[in-house]
């Protein structure tokens, strides 16, 4: 989720030539909301700067309204720092932290449950 057009679409050709399949995306949170409900992603990315609106409110809105047995990953994006948000992020209930400059299939799978051990 992210409010840039520009953005949304660089990290999905980025990320599906990396071979993570992106299956939506949104611009705003009420759209995020709807498609993860509907398309029940294994991970969603979330921009921390959503210009009028906040990525902490979303990821929590995210979190609470999983259904199923393993809700979707939620993992945090942005240009700023992760130092500059840290203790936000901490107090959050998402999986990690990814700057934008440094987005990749890598990076995102360093950050699930699954790959916690091989992480190292």
């Amino acid at each position: 989720m992210d409010d840039s057009a520009v953005f949304l679409d660089a990290a999905r050709i980025l990320l599906e030539r990396e071979g993570l399949p992106v299956v939506g995306v949104a611009s705003t949170s009420s759209t995020a909301v709807d498609e993860v409900e509907r398309l029940r992603p294994d991970v969603v990315l979330v921009d921390i700067m959503l210009g009028s609106e906040s990525g902490f409110e979303l990821a929590r809105s995210l979190v609470d309204r999983a259904a199923g047995p393993a809700p979707a990953v939620v993992i945090f994006i942005s240009t700023h720092t992760e130092a500059d948000f840290g203790e936000l992020i901490a107090e959050s209930p998402v999986a990690g932290f990814v700057p934008k400059s440094k987005l990749s299939a890598d990076a995102i799978l360093r950050l699930l449950p699954d790959n916690a051990q091989s992480a190292g």
